[in-house]
């Protein structure tokens, strides 16, 4: 028998997928940006494709206002599809653990359908991080051997899990490995909370300020919205006080030329003005 290791028992929450539109998707998760009023901020950075037996497997590196993590999404034959996330750093531990897996796999002898081991099991393990945890079980039913790996958040939500033929462990090792050695196993990201997104509504026009994060660092985007219509500009941190000073420096002026009293005054400029 060939390690055939759909793993597809115990899989829920699948769903058909559009591969097609699959880089442009975003789950509402932990990882994931809200779209709201500014829409979302979140960039991706690199991808890999594996086909490993019937299953294709993609690994996106992508980055939010949170930092940086690897999204693993499962393709089954039928189109159904499955997805964990990874930060950087539980990616470099889950890596390790696949070397550990693989030795282990090697190390056993052909599949046996009359002796199977009553839960299934053959080895387990388990990763942590903040209030993820992460379930890595080496299994063994009548298709074969599977790593399945389910991810749980510890303060509510739905159980979220992939399964990984066992014979495409290595592959799936070595794909990581190229990753985290591109961008590294920190997980980076912001060290805070961003400020939350601002509106103000000006006649029949919408304008929102949204502060986000991509690889060069962080920035405003401010968007006028109007009979449906959107348009956009980015304004990067560093040159926020400097924006804010021109901004000032408009006002003051259009202020004085409004004022007839104070028109012939020489006002200072006020640079907390906006704060």
């Amino acid at each position: 028998m060939s390690d055939l290791g759909s793993g597809d028992e115990g899989i829920s929450g699948g769903s058909k997928y559009n591969v097609a539109n699959m880089e442009g998707s975003s789950s509402r998760n932990d990882f994931d940006s809200s779209g709201k009023g500014g829409g979302t901020v979140e960039q991706e950075l690199a991808t890999k494709m594996l086909q490993i037996q019937s299953k294709r497997f993609y690994l996106d590196v992508k980055q939010n206002r949170r930092g940086r993590f690897i999204k693993v999404a499962e393709i089954g034959a039928d189109g159904r599809r499955s997805q964990i996330y990874l930060a950087l750093s539980t990616a470099a531990e889950f890596r390790d653990h696949l070397s550990s897996f693989s030795d282990y796999y090697a190390s056993l002898g052909p599949p046996n359908t009359d002796n199977l081991p009553e839960d299934g099991k053959l080895k387990s393990e388990m990763m942590i991080k903040d209030y993820r945890r992460y379930y890595l079980d080496l299994k063994e039913n009548a298709r074969g051997r599977f790593l399945r790996v389910s991810q749980t958040i510890t303060r509510g939500g739905p159980r979220s899990q992939i399964a990984l033929p066992a014979q495409g462990m290595i592959e799936f090792r070595d794909a990581l490995t190229d990753l985290l050695e591109e961008f590294g196993a920190n997980d980076g990201g912001f060290k805070g909370d961003l400020p939350e997104e601002r509106h103000m509504k000006v006649d029949n026009k919408n304008f929102y300020f949204d502060i986000g994060q991509n690889n060069r660092g962080v920035y405003m985007r401010i968007s006028e919205v109007k009979n449906n219509f959107r348009t956009s500009i980015t304004i990067p941190e560093k040159c926020w006080i400097r924006f804010r000073d021109i901004f000032n420096d408009y006002c003051d002026k259009m202020k004085k030329t409004s004022d007839p009293i104070t028109a012939d005054i020489n006002l200072p400029t006020s640079a907390n003005s906006l704060k």
